[in-house]
């Protein structure tokens, strides 16, 4: 029995050496998409040069496969001279574009028999919103078919007329009544014509529009006269619609204008043409250029509206959203500028990741002046240098997650 137990012992023990070498082994050979290195001789064993002498190697490197480095949305930059710009805040707020923006009215009064569109839904130009019952519409496509008929008929018999009058078989005067009818007749087709074409009917349908029709005569289709998005809808089935009643808002979406709230004391800074830097509270920017300044201040408020256009086929810029713009309204030229969002701070210290052949490593650097954007480097950095402008916050996470011996691998 105690000679069991020792085997026992024996055999467990060489197996949790075994489990334990074989993770060893998995955990050195499984590929990441990011790895720390430590090169600092002090924390690895220290190596030494055919010289003998001792290898001083610089901190820390993070090395992000090519996959990383586009999940983690890392952007390179290359330090170097630039202007360092002051710049003014100005309030603002994201609007609809008017010339992008349609009122749908049906333009004729009825009941609501079907609605086929809600807030929010994508439409085509053309795209058929509503369908209404109108005996108004019955009452102008019944007026326009009698007007054709009695037109036709007048036609027939002036046609008549003429030839008789030609061959001095009718006097002149039954002509000249089959012409004044005729022309009449014209004039009463036209103007119920003209009727329908304002209701959006083309002429390819009045030609072919007959009494036989009976169930279409009632019937009036809402279309969509621009493409975009339902922004508003104020109809609904079995709803008495006037003709002016405002049915639907369509607004194209993938342009909209920032309205900038400007101070009496930035007038003269802010000029059409100027670029400016917008940002909302998520922290999403976007660079555009004025447009407009308006040549009034408002009596009120005493400030003027600077307008840009954005693009906005993604659709982050809601309309309604308060947003703030950066204008620069004076620079200076200084030897080395990097944006801010490049500077990090590593145990207190102030530092740029730069790129190398190892990958990117942290350098410790010593600002100037700056501003909203950009920052002045007056030491620890050289022109030409390639910098991580955006995404040095992950790296410095991940430099962390080495040092607390996280591993390498995500």
């Amino acid at each position: 029995m105690v000679y069991m137990k020792e085997s026992n012992y024996r055999t467990s023990v060489f197996a949790g050496w075994l489990v334990a070498l074989m993770l060893v082994g998995s955990v050195g050979i499984r590929p990441g998409i990011a790895e720390v290195a430590n090169k600092n001789p002090h924390v690895e064993e220290e190596g030494h040069d055919e010289d003998g002498h001792e290898e001083h190697q610089s901190e820390d490197v993070v090395r992000l496969h090519a996959e990383a480095i586009r999940e983690f949305g890392i952007e390179i930059g290359e330090a170097g001279p630039g202007n360092l710009a002051k710049y003014t805040r100005l309030p603002g707020e994201v609007v609809i574009d008017p010339d992008r923006l349609v009122h749908v009215v049906p333009r004729v009064s009825g009941v609501a028999r079907g609605v086929y569109k809600r807030l929010g839904d994508q439409v085509k130009r053309g795209d058929v919103l509503a369908e209404l019952e109108s005996r108004e519409l019955a009452e102008l496509k019944s007026t326009y078919l009698v007007a054709r008929e009695r037109f036709g008929l007048a036609e027939k018999t002036f046609t008549r007329e003429e030839k008789l009058w030609r061959e001095s078989i009718s006097s002149e005067r039954d002509y000249l009544a089959a012409e004044q009818n005729l022309a009449e007749q014209r004039i009463e087709m036209r103007a119920a014509e003209q009727k329908l074409h304002a209701l959006g009917f083309p002429n390819a349908y009045l030609q072919v529009l007959t009494f036989d029709e009976d169930e279409y005569f009632t019937r009036y289709e809402l279309r969509a006269s621009l493409q975009g998005t339902v922004i508003e809808k104020h109809i609904a089935l079995g709803e008495v619609i006037k003709d002016d009643a405002e049915a639907f808002v369509i607004a194209d979406l993938n342009s909209v204008w920032v309205k900038l709230t400007v101070y009496q004391k930035d007038l003269s800074s802010v000029q059409p043409g100027q670029s400016v830097r917008i940002s909302k509270e998520d922290g999403s920017t976007v660079t555009g250029k004025i447009s407009y300044v308006s040549p009034v201040v408002d009596e009120v408020t005493r400030t003027a509206v600077a307008r840009l256009e954005l693009k906005n086929e993604n659709g982050q810029w809601r309309p309604g959203s308060f947003v703030a713009g950066l204008v620069a309204v004076e620079a200076h030229s200084v030897p080395l500028l990097i944006r801010k969002s490049a500077l990090q701070t590593i145990e207190g210290e102030m530092v740029v990741f730069v790129e190398t052949p190892e990958g990117f490593e942290p350098q410790k650097v010593r600002v100037g002046r700056g501003n909203e954007v950009e920052v002045e480097i007056v030491a620890g950095l050289a022109a030409g240098q390639r910098y991580v402008v955006e995404g040095a916050f992950t790296l410095k996470a991940e430099l962390a997650k080495g040092s607390f011996g996280d591993g390498h691998n995500h």
